[in-house]
């Protein structure tokens, strides 16, 4: 039976290799540092008080929702920490990969909160994405965040879909995106 619960530190591993997995499973090492600085390591490292896990029977990773509840905070933050890594892979697309944070900032001020979330596709379908946002979502509520967002791939229709059915709005289309939002 599939469990939800808080991150712990021994789920680090995992989690970067289930984000791996859903990312297409690159590779070469440089384009597995571009993923994981990109869209894991920040929200393991610096908030992982805002990460859930879905478990299996035993106690093993195999899902996540993670988020930056506060745009700015997490901005300052990666543009520190992690952006210049990024720059240092000499990624010539890094900023079209970034680009999707461009919406998270112009709507910050209302869902201050973005999230990522991952599950390995022999789980998917089986309400995990829902348990995982329901908690994430009571967590931010209880914290007193007012909103959170996500950007999810203009032809990912399944997930378009889901956030849709969670009750997420379509804020904005971007170049290879949809900026959703919900109010907590």
């Amino acid at each position: 039976m599939e469990t939800i619960r808080p991150y712990q530190p021994k789920d680090h591993d995992k989690i970067r290799k289930i984000c791996l997995i859903n990312a297409g499973n690159p590779k070469t090492k440089r384009d597995q540092d571009f993923i994981l600085d990109t869209y894991c390591d920040y929200y393991i490292e610096c908030e992982p008080e805002n990460c859930f896990v879905a478990a299996n029977e035993k106690d093993e990773a195999i899902g996540y929702v993670y988020c930056a509840e506060n745009y700015v905070k997490y901005q300052a933050r990666f543009n520190e920490k992690y952006l210049p890594k990024v720059k240092e892979l000499g990624y010539f697309k890094w900023k079209a990969s970034l680009g999707s944070y461009r919406l998270h900032a112009k709507y910050a001020a209302q869902y201050p909160a973005h999230l990522h979330i991952d599950i390995l596709d022999e789980y998917q379908r089986k309400g995990l994405g829902s348990k995982l946002v329901n908690a994430l979502s009571e967590h931010l509520r209880a914290k007193g965040i007012g909103g959170l967002m996500l950007t999810v791939g203009r032809t990912n229709e399944l997930g378009i879909n889901f956030y849709k059915k969670y009750g997420f709005k379509e804020l904005e289309k971007g170049i290879g995106d949809v900026a959703m939002g919900i109010k907590l």
